[in-house]
């Protein structure tokens, strides 16, 4: 969803960098980028370890709480060229569609269009999961609730994590470089700059 439908990443930089300044904790946007699809639990309290700061279980929530107000004053929706087609496209020739991200369900509506997700047979939330990407975990739980093998599957990500997950569950992968520089995607078996270069990869 954020880096590969909608233009997300810069407002999620946005608010962990102000939810995290008050307790001296500096965050740059390579770092959230690369750690995209992670539990924003296991994030931020890699973040505050760095810090030395105990990541007691109040000081994550009012940090959590603060980044989800700041994302919602700033976050303006913009959907990437090329995303919504595709979606429609796969659908209307019979692909099944799924849906992995480390965003809350909660989230999830606030970022992504009604009509968006109404295409998705199957929606897997980073509170629906023990393990966050880069654990398999996420990609595993979407092609069981499918009732398709990993194999059949083709994923399209953005990011380090999410490329790591996709093929620890034994999914082919497709990256699209909306967020990070192809060299920090090479995990992937194909790497494009735009949506609608996808649609070649695909038996349509």
């Amino acid at each position: 969803m954020d880096g590969v439908i909608v233009d997300s990443m810069p407002y999620h930089f946005i608010a962990w960098y102000e939810a995290l300044r008050p307790w001296g904790v500096r965050v740059s946007c390579f770092e959230v980028y690369a750690q995209e699809g992670e539990r924003w639990e296991t994030t931020l309290k890699g973040l505050l370890e760095r810090e030395k700061i105990k990541p007691t279980k109040k000081t994550l929530n009012a940090i959590f709480g603060l980044r989800q107000k700041i994302f919602r004053r700033y976050f303006k929706r913009h959907i990437f060229h090329g995303a919504s087609e595709l979606l429609v496209e796969l659908k209307s020739q019979g692909f099944m569609l799924g849906l992995v991200t480390g965003s809350p369900i909660n989230e999830i509506h606030r970022i992504l269009p009604v009509k968006l997700y109404k295409l998705f047979d199957v929606v897997v939330a980073g509170n629906q999961v023990k393990n966050g990407k880069p654990h398999p975990e996420p990609y595993l739980k979407a092609s069981g609730l499918l009732g398709l093998s990993p194999q059949a599957c083709l994923v399209v990500e953005n990011a380090p994590f999410g490329i790591i997950s996709a093929k620890k569950a034994g999914m082919p992968c497709i990256a699209v470089s909306t967020s990070l520089p192809k060299e920090y995607l090479t995990d992937a078996d194909i790497v494009v700059s735009k949506l609608n270069q996808i649609s070649g990869y695909i038996p349509l």
